[in-house]
């Protein structure tokens, strides 16, 4: 009775593998990414290795609050979540511990890594413009700035601000030009929307396809989600900013605890996932870029083509998250 009690209990909790005698070790994961997104992952790794990986799934928010609270006595050995603003918060509130890992820093280029080492990027995801190509000429785009440009007038959709990937788009755009001119910038794409905010990038890009606008910003596995599904869609992407500083970058990645009971199993969980075995398995699911620049990108994912990324630290869209957020309030973004 109490072994099944155990395993109903772990069932509840997001239990990957049950914990048997014949498992040696057993690492615990906070994960802010969808179980069907993750699970194959740790499968392959506990098969590979006869770890054994728990998970509990929630969003980033809930996640964070619940490590801060459970303080030392938390079961959580790795923080996996998206986006670096929220590693870099994760960090600066003490809950994530420094990893020195020789792998892990051959694996993950330093611009998709913290800086102090508290947490690596494990994909990437690309926030790049989508258009029309029945009402836009491909050579009428250019960079992320030109789309205030009076001709995109009532021809521009965006997602909310209240969105953390453009707050770190908008922070990134800081770190490179500027507060005053970053300010410009988004106040002109304000001026330039052909209806409010949306509330996520499928529905910018259904807006597009629809002629409702003609041109927006969207995370590239938006777009490859709905053109699987949807192939006929008039839509198409661009790489802005090839001239100067590239797209705009942002990575999903994960972190070791500062209180990890299983610290030594945690990083080789992570150092595993950022291997080329690994990369596609966590890249492909969602149609992200592989982190490893050794390992190519789903042939679906490598259609849209090639392009030269920012390689600013994606830390900076953490340290100016708050910076970003008041900007996008001034400039009337909602």
């Amino acid at each position: 009775m109490k072994v099944r009690f155990l395993l109903v209990a772990l069932s509840l909790l997001g239990v990957s593998h049950p914990l048997s005698a014949a498992a040696a070790e057993e690492v615990v994961v906070y994960s802010a990414r969808n179980e069907q997104l993750i699970r194959p992952l740790f499968d392959a790794y506990t098969k590979q290795t006869g770890t054994a990986v728990r998970f509990i799934t929630d969003k980033e928010g809930p996640l964070l609050e619940r490590l801060k609270a459970e303080g030392a006595k938390t079961p959580a050995d790795i923080l996996l979540t998206v986006d670096a603003g929220n590693l870099w918060y994760a960090a600066e509130q003490g809950v994530l511990a420094r990893v020195d890992s020789k792998t892990l820093t051959e694996n993950v280029p330093a611009h998709l890594r913290d800086p102090e080492g508290r947490w690596y990027g494990l994909s990437v995801r690309a926030r790049t413009i989508v258009y029309n190509p029945g009402r836009v000429q491909r050579s009428e785009l250019s960079t992320y700035e030109a789309l205030g440009d009076p001709k995109w007038k009532d021809r521009l959709c965006l997602r909310t601000s209240k969105k953390v990937y453009n707050q770190s788009l908008v922070a990134m755009m800081i770190a490179r030009m500027g507060e005053a001119k970053t300010e410009e910038i988004v106040r002109a794409w304000v001026a330039n929307l052909a209806a409010s905010p949306m509330s996520d990038d499928t529905k910018v890009l259904e807006a597009i396809a629809a002629g409702q606008c003609d041109v927006g910003i969207v995370n590239t596995y938006y777009f490859g989600r709905l053109m699987k599904k949807k192939p006929a869609l008039p839509l198409a992407i661009y790489w802005p900013n090839q001239n100067d500083r590239g797209v705009h970058v942002n990575v999903s990645g994960a972190g070791v605890t500062a209180h990890a009971k299983h610290r030594d199993a945690a990083i080789r969980l992570i150092e595993w996932l950022s291997s080329e075995k690994a990369q596609n398995l966590f890249a492909d699911e969602n149609m992200e870029y592989p982190a490893n620049p050794r390992v190519k990108p789903h042939p679906d994912v490598a259609a849209w083509g090639a392009f030269k990324q920012d390689t600013i630290n994606v830390s900076e869209a953490g340290r100016l998250q708050a910076a970003a957020v008041k900007l996008m309030d001034r400039a009337g973004y909602r």
